[in-house]
């Protein structure tokens, strides 16, 4: 379904809270997204109960949601609260980039070009180590920094610079980023107009590229509890699993080998026995067949399970170990 007009956006709403109260494993990311719908719907305040909702309880993302609860304050006149909230994610430095490019984006929506400048450049200096691979979902950050910078009329910097390198589309970003853009629309030199469709095909090649791959390329992760209770009762899957060490060792090269090999926006999802077993059990299928756990693990991506790799250095690493992923696996 492809909401078009408001009551569109609120039935897709009441769907998806349905879909939230029959599959309640899957509660966060349905309710993030019917507030989504609500927002365009113009239901600003059912939005924020929803967010309120997911906040009342333990959230998998509380920072994102107060990041999106914030900006959809401000939409409907409550600025102070909105500011607020921001001004305490801002103190409390979440390590992921998503609630940063909210936060930034809210800021730059409203005027605060130096306000949004300075979330930009704090979420980078925490998640980004000069000289190491940036994730996928960091690369937004950079080219908000970047077409910000640009628009403030501010001189390159390294992070300018390796923005530049994370860019994929053909065109350099300070021309995608160029604030005299409007003018060329209005020209009537052929050449302005055509450069400025060159420029307009290299952001939706861009924007299509990022539709297309919705979720994350994840692979699939079991904590030591749940992979114990699985090789007990599917012993045939040792072969899979031969001890949970090798089970990490294997996820973070498997996760590796894509990242050389191109693959962009990678994820990791953790399984657990029942939800497998469900899972088998909607396909007909026996859960010691191994060739389900592929299957398993994008099916919880595409519910919006996955979590991005790789983690920011300073970030709590993926397999549960209490140690930053510097410390952990991120050592390699």
């Amino acid at each position: 379904m492809r909401p078009d007009i408001p009551a569109d956006h609120t039935s897709e709403a009441e769907r998806l809270l349905r879909t939230a109260a029959q599959y309640p494993e899957d509660r966060e990311p349905l309710l993030l997204q019917a507030a989504a719908h609500l927002e365009l719907a113009g239901a600003r305040d059912r939005a924020t109960g929803l967010y309120d909702d997911l906040l009342t309880g333990a959230p998998d993302h509380p920072h994102l949601v107060k990041a999106l609860k914030a900006a959809n304050l401000w939409e409907y006149g409550h600025e102070a609260e909105a500011r607020a909230i921001i001004d305490g994610l801002r103190i409390a430095e979440p390590l992921e980039p998503a609630p940063w490019e909210i936060v930034a984006e809210t800021l730059e929506a409203h005027d605060e070009l130096e306000a949004a400048h300075d979330s930009y450049t704090t979420a980078l200096n925490l998640l980004l180590t000069p000289g190491e691979e940036v994730p996928y979902s960091a690369g937004s950050l950079l080219l908000g920094r970047h077409r910000l910078r640009r628009l403030l009329g501010l001189e390159h910097d390294d992070w300018d610079a390796l923005g530049d390198q994370v860019n994929k589309t053909s065109v350099p970003l300070d021309e995608l980023h160029d604030p005299k853009r409007l003018w060329a629309l209005g020209s009537d030199n052929p050449a302005e107009l055509r450069a400025e469709i060159a420029r307009l095909r290299a952001e939706l090649s861009s924007y299509r590229s990022a539709l297309s791959r919705p979720f994350p390329v994840a692979v699939l992760h079991w904590p030591a509890a749940e992979l114990t209770e699985l090789l007990t009762a599917y012993p045939t899957l040792r072969t899979e699993y031969p001890s949970h060490e090798t089970h990490l060792a294997q996820l973070e090269s498997s996760l590796r080998e894509l990242s050389s090999a191109g693959t962009p926006n990678l994820g990791i999802v953790t399984g657990t026995v029942p939800s497998y077993e469900a899972f088998a059990a909607s396909e007909s299928a026996s859960p010691s067949d191994p060739t389900l756990l592929p299957q398993y693990a994008t099916t919880l991506a595409a519910r919006g399970r996955a979590t991005s790799w790789p983690p920011a250095r300073n970030a709590s690493c993926w397999c549960g170990s209490g140690r930053t992923y510097r410390e952990c696996h991120g050592a390699g």
